[in-house]
């Protein structure tokens, strides 16, 4: 909740830093981006870390480092610093979510570790629609810097963490323990499995990132109405608790499958949108099933691999996922200033969420490490 409410508010004083710096668009777009780079750091340092040192210790000093760190951004004299000081609050934002992860697959066993998976990362919605409510109600009052101070409070839970979580995993004691682990577990499937958080991520980011100002430019102003934006965040929290309800009759890996499909059903409606109900219709066909389709990916990931190495390509593959994120938005600009049509671009992310769902299906049956 606490990563998405960082990520939600950046979206939305952008705008802000962009008026009060006189930034060109590319400026702005810049800060998003160093972000998703810090991620994809964070993601592959603070999964291996979690290994090394606990997911206890980890996931309390990713928390502490958006924290912290959003504490000083609100500080930022300028654009360079805003930017630097930027990638070290994406590295802790990019960290805590594998390492959350690990630490409840950790916790519990086969379908139980599925759904609790799932509904840990439902918690992504309910983060967004906070950070909405936070923007609209203090923003106008405590300026983007203010906003950046009352998300740095989230460093206070590292407390409650602290006193509360238990570690489960216990580290290897050498280093070439660890080491000689990750060599023995990195299975062919292991790229497959890549390719598929790639996918989802892909579809995600260059859908929801670019297209509601496309079809702004088109006329439906709606899109970036509060109300459209709370809706089409509403509408992801039924797709989560459907996933997590899925997953205890059917293989996680059908789970995603089947929402992958229904995100590409979902963005071809999309593109072919006419009307401000067609829109509001298909944005909740995509959230309910993209969102859905991450839970389910989320679930299955470190049910693959060995408590050992468990935070570490947890953590490996979700940085492989953010790649797709910085790569998806470039490509529908670059599509966009060649003037291509809206049905193509959706077309291209139709057949990215197909190959993301076919992907899956080579992975293995279960976790060969249900006591891990």
């Amino acid at each position: 909740m606490f990563d998405a409410m960082d990520v939600g508010l950046l979206s939305f004083i952008m705008s802000i830093v962009h008026k009060e710096w006189l930034l060109t668009n590319a400026q702005t777009g810049l800060i998003s981006s160093i972000s998703t780079v810090g991620m994809v750091c964070g993601g592959f340092y603070f999964g291996s870390l979690a290994d090394r040192i606990g997911r206890k210790n980890t996931l309390i000093i990713t928390l502490l480092t958006f924290s912290i760190g959003n504490l000083i951004l609100a500080a930022s004299p300028g654009f360079y610093v805003f930017l630097a000081i930027r990638f070290v609050v994406g590295m802790g934002l990019g960290g805590e979510l594998p390492v959350a992860a690990t630490y409840i697959a950790d916790m519990y066993r086969g379908t139980k570790r599925s759904q609790m998976l799932i509904l840990a990362d439902s918690f992504w919605a309910v983060g967004w629609l906070v950070a909405s409510f936070l923007s609209l109600l203090f923003t106008p009052v405590i300026g983007w810097r203010g906003i950046l101070i009352l998300t740095a409070l989230a460093g206070f839970f590292a407390l409650v963490l602290r006193r509360h979580i238990h570690e489960i995993h216990q580290a290897p004691k050498q280093a070439n323990e660890w080491l000689a682990t990750l060599k023995s577990e990195f299975k062919p499937w292991t790229l497959t499995l890549w390719l598929a958080w790639f996918m989802v991520m892909f579809s995600y980011y260059g859908m929801f990132m670019w297209l509601p100002s496309i079809l702004v430019a088109k006329g439906y102003g709606i899109v970036n109405s509060f109300g459209y934006t709370t809706i089409i965040v509403v509408a992801q929290l039924p797709g989560y608790f459907c996933a997590a309800w899925l997953a205890k009759r059917i293989k996680v890996k059908y789970v995603f499958s089947i929402y992958m499909a229904g995100t590409a059903i979902g963005a071809i409606m999309f593109g072919q949108s006419t009307t401000a109900l067609m829109i509001i219709t298909a944005g909740c066909i995509l959230s309910f099933f993209n969102l859905g389709a991450y839970g389910a990916i989320i679930a299955l990931t470190p049910d693959l691999y060995e408590s050992k190495i468990r935070g570490t390509m947890t953590g490996i593959a979700q940085g492989i996922g953010r790649i797709g994120a910085i790569i998806g938005p470039l490509l529908v600009g670059i599509l966009m200033d060649h003037h291509s049509s809206v049905n193509f671009v959706f077309v291209i992310f139709m057949i990215s969420l197909v190959i993301g769902a076919v992907a899956v299906l080579t992975l293995p049956a279960a976790s060969r490490h249900k006591g891990a």
